[in-house]
Formats: C-alpha cells, structure tokens, sequence
C-alpha cells in the first residue's frame, strides 16, 4: 500500500521531480563537451520532454493525473486484506499478478518507447521487490485460513 500510495502521489509533481532529480545528480541544462554520463544525458532528455509537453500540451499531464488516480484506487483495495484477509485474499493474488506484469511490460514497451535498458531494469524491480511482501502476506493467509478451519470458524473461500 505504501509503495502504491507514493508511486500515486509522485505522479502528479513530475516536472518538479525531474528538476529535483536533475539538479541532485548535477545535470548540466545541456550536454557538456567533454561527454557525461548517460545517466545525466536520459535525465535532461526526460525533464526537457516533460517541460516541452507541459508547455505545449498541458492537457496530456491528465493522463498522469489518473495513473496518479488509480494508483491511489488500488492501494486502497488493500484494505480489504487487513480488515479480512481471508476473504480477501485475492487482492492479495491480484497485486501478485499486477507485480509479475510489469516485468513483459517493461521488457516489452520499454524498447518500443526508447527507454533505456537500464531504466527498464529499474522498472521490473518494482515489479519483483512489489511481489515480495505479496508473497509472504499470501503465506500468513494460507496459515490463518488453515487454523481458522481447524477450528470450524471460517469456510473456504471458493
């Protein structure tokens, strides 16, 4: 939920961020003549991009705007596991398959839209660190739905 909820509100603010991360990792407003990293190079390519469409087409920031949205929705939907985790385990089973998605997306899309190998490796840990906690809460369930109908107290979730 956390991770959800950050990724949400991160999303709204991205031409600050990238200014943010621009100025942290010391990006020149233009490429140096001496060469810099390829990091610094991906970083003012993206920051650009976004103050250019931001100015230009303000309205295509709408789009983040619902990611932002449905990040927010869905972390919220992980409520149900705390309230009951039993009956709602498959929430628990459906951020497991979004976590596992993301790495053909990534792998997929990522050549496709230019995004760099590197940044599209960052992008599947999400995906793999994400699944982690997934599966561990999976197991608790398992084991307290297994006590629960040992002692008669919750039926099987079909």
């Amino acid at each position: 939920m956390v991770g959800l909820i950050l990724s949400g509100i991160t999303a709204f603010p991205l031409e600050s961020e990238t200014g943010m991360l621009n100025h942290i990792f010391a990006v020149a407003p233009s490429a140096p003549p001496g060469g810099e990293p390829v990091l610094h190079t991906w970083l003012r390519r993206v920051h650009g991009g976004i103050v250019q469409t931001n100015h230009d087409y303000p309205f295509m920031a709408y789009g983040t705007d619902w990611l932002a949205f449905a990040h927010l929705a869905i972390a919220a939907a992980f409520l149900g596991p705390l309230r009951d985790p039993v009956r709602n385990k498959w929430v628990l089973a459906f951020g497991l398959i979004a976590c596992l998605g993301v790495l053909p997306l990534a792998l997929v899309a990522g050549p496709i839209r230019g995004i760099p190998f590197y940044w599209r490796m960052i992008d599947c840990s999400f995906g793999v660190i994400g699944a982690a906690p997934l599966l561990i809460c999976l197991r608790y369930v398992r084991q307290i739905e297994k006590i629960c109908l040992n002692k008669g107290q919750v039926a099987p979730v079909p």
